[in-house]
């Protein structure tokens, strides 16, 4: 009697509820990949080899085959919501055992590191002091809110037209002088300690065709040494700066505790001697003062790059993706993590968007896979399947029981 072959049926259409019911159940987890009940017929073994009438015994299920393809991308307000676009899996590591995922919802511990709900770090490339990053063995990434240390300025440039309609002005420079100069333009450099200091550039037009006396102050107090400055500025009649520049290691002292004097190298290679009105269309310096973490992003190639309150960037570290050769042969863990396995192949670890890895879109989240409408329409599926094996089993005991009851 085939009550073997109708249990086996049973068996595997409760084992694809179960899978179908698991599907249904995690239709809203983020990055949850749904999986399908793959069967196999079995055959009975004999000595003499299996005939061409041969029957099947019954039925097994081969495999749980997940579907990795891609899920739908939502959008949400959270920087640290991490959606991956194309194949790869985020790399994750709790006390030192390794496991991966496709869910990007992060948050940040007491101790500044990227963490997931379970408590898996995030791990990647970390950047040095400069911002630079370091290409090595991933590590797990954390968020430095240490302040950003000032840099004295050392170039100042400046791009402007003097107006070659102006008189000549003969008179003795006097900064609080209006008439003693044509025009003036300030700005703010930075010293050692990150302590800002407003200097003012002054130009006075000479009678001499061309040529502008220049001055300066630091705090409204004049800059006693100018001679490494060009104390003249002179101009083609074309209305081109022919005055060699950059003019380097100008001498501006200052008295806050900082480095003194601060040294500046100054370039007005793009100055002109125009008939229009005087304009500064450029004024800029490359120091700043110390600044705080005001907040960060994630870019589509994993760089996580900090915004501070002195308006510089930085860049914080690099999140890593990792791939596989065969995704299917991922060993799951639960809490949406995979562990490498040798049917998987080893790990293949890079950045996002380098070779087949995908990219990464920050403040989203990749839904589920699931469909919900296809899963309902397999549960139906299988709670038929189990009725009619139920069924099976039912006749043969039927036919059994006829056996029985023969005289």
């Amino acid at each position: 009697m085939s009550f073997q072959t109708g249990l086996s049926g049973l068996n595997s259409a409760a084992r694809e509820l179960d899978v179908v019911g698991n599907n249904v159940a995690n239709a809203n987890v983020t990055g949850f990949k749904g999986s399908r009940t793959q069967f196999a017929e079995v055959m009975a073994s004999s000595l003499n080899g299996g005939g061409s009438n041969a029957i099947g015994i019954g039925t097994k299920v081969a495999t749980i085959a997940q579907d990795f393809t891609q899920g739908t991308i939502s959008i949400t307000n959270n920087p640290l919501d991490v959606a991956i676009s194309g194949n790869g899996f985020f790399r994750m590591e709790q006390n030192g055992a390794v496991s991966y995922s496709r869910n990007g919802e992060f948050q940040i511990d007491n101790a500044g590191f990227i963490v997931n709900a379970s408590g898996y770090n995030l791990t990647g490339y970390v950047a040095d002091a400069n911002g630079t990053i370091l290409p090595s063995q991933p590590v797990p990434l954390r968020i430095s809110t240490t302040d950003v240390a000032p840099t004295p300025t050392s170039s100042f440039e400046a791009v402007f037209n003097l107006d070659s309609r102006k008189p000549a002005i003969t008179v003795p420079f006097d900064a609080n002088n209006p008439t003693t100069y044509t025009n003036t333009t300030a700005s703010t450099v930075y010293d050692s300690l990150g302590n800002p200091h407003v200097i003012e550039l002054f130009f006075v037009r000479t009678s001499v065709p061309g040529e502008w006396n220049l001055f300066g102050t630091i705090d409204n107090s004049p800059v006693p040494n100018l001679t490494n400055l060009p104390a003249t500025l002179n101009f083609s009649n074309t209305g081109l700066l022919t005055t060699a520049m950059p003019a380097a290691g100008v001498e501006l002292p200052v008295t806050s505790g900082a480095v003194s004097p601060l040294i500046i190298d100054f370039n007005f290679s793009g100055a002109t001697q125009f008939g229009t009105d005087f304009g500064v269309t450029g004024l800029s310096q490359n120091g700043f003062t110390s600044g705080k973490l005001a907040g960060f992003n994630i870019g589509d190639d994993g760089v996580i790059r900090g915004r501070y309150t002195n308006g510089q960037n930085s860049n914080l570290g690099q999140v890593v993706l990792s791939t596989f050769v065969n995704a299917q042969g991922l060993n799951p863990l639960g809490d949406g993590q995979y562990a490498e396995t040798p049917r998987s192949g080893l790990a293949v670890t890079g950045t996002p968007g380098s070779g087949t890895l995908g990219v990464l879109q920050s403040a989203a989240l990749e839904e589920g896979n699931v469909d919900l409408t296809e899963a309902l329409v397999d549960l139906i599926t299988a709670q038929r399947n189990y009725q009619a094996n139920a069924q099976t089993i039912k006749t043969n005991d039927a036919v059994l029981q006829t056996l029985v009851n023969l005289r």
